[in-house]
């Protein structure tokens, strides 16, 4: 090829190297109809030029004392134009491949992302895609393209950093899902993907950047993995969220009931086999006598006892919780208490705080007797774990998920806000109303 590079940018400046023949004495190289910026006879055989400005397919000429001749054509290219395909980013480490699209991109030769070169390959003079190498900070850095034509840049590109996951809001609901948590945590802008125990969300938006809102898909009883995909990873929050079942009421032995109770929730018993007094009592929920659900609650039942026995605790209480305020923690004591009057459950502002009563013995309540929650607390997140049995005094207006190891009785008028759930023994109501806090 008599001109090399046969091709360059319309604002001139390019190096073009001629070969020929009779170069000796040149007086003159023109590209179309203008002079070159510069030229240097090597030999008779090659001159080294600097092109000037220029459009279009142009010829290249050569003027001597012998004559003037062609020595072949240059082509001036506009500098490329690109744009990149959504998403414009993805992680530190880079590797992932991103497309540009636009003009001009056919001699292309030079690909940046910030100051580092990427690999690429041109698929057409409107596509080329890249490789994006890797960034040692987060960010955004200017993509930039050279070719024949120049250099284009004025496209960003941000890196990100792994996502973090700091908090499910609710912490816990139900195991048939379609409730809606907020996750909080970093890097969240370009999320492709929520899952709760391995199972995608039902759906999700996000939003900012450090915040997530899911409707949950069902799940299995008991802790589940949170994680979080974005275009800069993934983040598993271990046993983030808790899934928590359907009965209110569930016996060991039996569930009897006296009077219009009212229970919002599943009513089950296992392994025993009676259910009395529904009606008069309402069950907002399905009755199970035995069957696989209540087998399996439980099964569950004995699980989640077990784990809350086996809870370190932080503070010892003893005699009368009445009159007490109590930040979250867990409590213990070593044989029975009692309840006269209000305990306050103060969450401090913190919708997930959990409190266990990890009672040795017995628990009962007097007349008229409440647990009040207050600055964010919840019924779901108090476990009462019962050595013996629990018994709530009329009028009780009761807070949390009693799990008894033997009996629970609710006397005339008594409410919960939780779940009566007795591991061996019976549920005893009378005129109460029961709701699942989920």
């Amino acid at each position: 090829m008599p001109v090399i590079p046969n091709q360059g940018s319309i604002g001139g400046g390019d190096a073009v190297t001629l070969t020929g023949v009779h170069f000796t004495g040149t007086t003159g190289v023109r590209y179309g109809t203008r002079p070159a910026a510069s030229f240097t006879v090597i030999s008779d055989s090659t001159t080294a030029t600097i092109t000037p400005a220029g459009r279009g397919a142009v010829p290249v000429s050569v003027i001597t004392p012998g004559g003037t001749g062609v020595v072949g054509s240059f082509y001036y290219l506009p500098p490329p134009s690109f744009r990149l395909t959504q998403p414009p980013a993805g992680p530190l480490a880079g590797g992932n491949t991103v497309t540009l699209t636009g003009l001009g991109l056919y001699t292309t030769y030079e690909v940046r992302f910030g100051t580092q070169a990427a690999a690429f390959t041109v698929n057409s003079d409107g596509q080329l895609t890249a490789t994006v190498p890797a960034a040692a900070f987060a960010g955004p850095v200017m993509v930039t393209v050279t070719t024949r034509g120049g250099t284009a840049g004025g496209v960003t590109y941000v890196y990100l950093d792994s996502p973090s996951v700091t908090a499910v809001t609710p912490d816990k609901g139900p195991v048939d899902g379609a409730n809606l948590v907020v996750i909080t945590g970093t890097g969240f802008s370009y999320t492709t993907d929520v899952t709760f125990g391995g199972t995608p969300a039902l759906s999700w938006r996000v939003a900012s950047d450090v915040e997530i809102h899911v409707l949950l898909p069902a799940g299995a009883l008991g802790p589940a993995d949170v994680s979080v995909t974005t275009l800069g990873g993934t983040t598993t929050a271990s046993d983030a969220y808790t899934y928590l079942g359907r009965f209110a009421v569930l016996g060991g032995q039996s569930v009897t009931n006296t009077g219009p109770s009212d229970v919002t929730g599943d009513l089950g018993v296992s392994p025993g086999i009676s259910v009395t007094g529904f009606p008069p009592g309402q069950v907002h929920g399905t009755i199970h006598a035995t069957d696989t659900d209540a087998l399996q609650a439980h099964a569950d039942l004995i699980a989640t006892y077990d784990t809350a026995v086996a809870q370190l605790p932080d503070t010892s209480v003893s005699g009368d919780l009445g009159g007490l305020t109590l930040p979250p923690g867990i409590y213990n004591a070593e044989t029975s208490i009692a309840l006269t009057g209000t305990l306050t459950l103060d969450a401090q502002g913190n919708r997930n705080a959990d409190w266990i009563f990890q009672i040795g013995s017995t628990l009962t309540t007097a007349t008229a007797s409440r647990v009040l929650l207050i600055n964010g607390a919840t019924a779901r997140n108090v476990i009462w774990q019962i050595g013996s049995s629990a018994t709530l005094g009329p009028d009780t207006n009761f807070t949390g998920r009693i799990l008894a190891l033997t009996s629970i009785t609710a006397n005339a008028g008594a409410t919960i806000h939780g779940q009566a759930l007795a591991i061996n023994g019976s549920v005893t109501l009378d005129t109460n109303t029961i709701t699942r806090p989920w």
